[in-house]
């Protein structure tokens, strides 16, 4: 009997290859998935190496707060100073875990933090009003800048007994001292940013015929964003120490009045305690003005 090459039985089929395409397909899947996990192996990479590097700055800066910390608490066990003049550790934690629970220690930071929030408003949106008006005009700078020059000469201090005369010893003489410390910083910074704009980056912006508010939005405020955010910071700072300054000259509640009242009581363990509150905050600002400029940087990216 004859067997013909047809029956399925003897002769199965040969399986049929897989088309160009679906190779194609399948390579590609592949490919991408081999660098879906690369990008993500360097990724980890990158955050263990950032962890590691930030373990080591942490530490190398804590070396000297342990070393005081510890010579601070020799002394004091030692009997090396007076406790009257230099009290223990244990009982400056003591006394700071009363007015914290007492809700005392929060009232005076609530106080000043109200003072040189609003303060650095007032300041720092007149600062930028000048220092915007000023970079931005030629005309405006000429009227403006040599007697604003000239009066950002005169230190805090100076423009005391004025506004006491003016706006007396109250509230109004905390805002205004404090709202004075912040414009020099912040106008100055504006103007050098803008003044500081690279040319091309304007003679783009007639290129492409942008209006005065795409100027304003596409390419001055980007490029002028580190030195805003410099002239920021340093208006905190003197927002801050100026609060603490007329709080210790004159005010009924405040850190600065706080300390100032602890000293006056030689209850030199709540002057600690409000040196304490003080860097705390100030670290905390510095903290959240970091972080509001690293995610300005990448709209500062996107902007051009």
């Amino acid at each position: 009997m004859a067997v013909s090459s047809d029956d399925i039985a003897i002769f199965p089929p040969e399986p049929l290859s897989a088309p160009a395409s679906s190779r194609g397909r399948a390579s590609s899947k592949a490919k991408a998935g081999q660098g879906r996990t690369r990008s993500l192996a360097q990724r980890l990479a990158a955050g263990v190496a950032w962890l590691g590097s930030s373990a080591l700055t942490a530490g190398l800066g804590l070396i000297l707060p342990a070393l005081l910390y510890g010579l601070w608490w020799t002394a004091a066990d030692r009997h090396w100073i007076a406790e009257q003049i230099l009290p223990s550790p244990a009982f400056v934690w003591e006394s700071l875990g009363i007015v914290w629970d007492s809700g005392e220690l929060l009232g005076h930071v609530g106080h000043s933090a109200r003072r040189a929030a609003l303060s650095l408003l007032i300041g720092g949106g007149i600062g930028l009003v000048l220092g915007f008006g000023m970079g931005l005009s030629e005309r405006v700078k000429a009227y403006v800048f040599p007697t604003f020059n000239a009066l950002s000469q005169l230190p805090v201090l100076g423009w005391i007994p004025l506004l006491i005369i003016f706006v007396g010893i109250e509230e109004g003489l905390k805002l205004s001292a404090i709202s004075i410390a912040v414009v020099v910083p912040v106008s100055l910074s504006a103007l050098n940013g803008i003044s500081n704009i690279p040319a091309a980056l304007l003679e783009v912006g007639r290129v492409y015929r942008f209006s005065a508010w795409q100027t304003l939005t596409r390419i001055v405020l980007p490029a002028t964003t580190p030195a805003l955010f410099t002239g920021l910071r340093q208006g905190v700072m003197q927002a801050w120490l100026t609060t603490i300054f007329v709080e210790l000259l004159s005010s009924s509640e405040g850190l600065g009045f706080f300390m100032s009242y602890s000293r006056s009581l030689s209850q030199i363990d709540m002057v600690i305690v409000s040196m304490f509150a003080i860097g705390v905050l100030g670290i905390a600002i510095e903290l959240a003005l970091r972080l509001i400029e690293s995610r300005l940087q990448g709209w500062r990216r996107n902007a051009f």
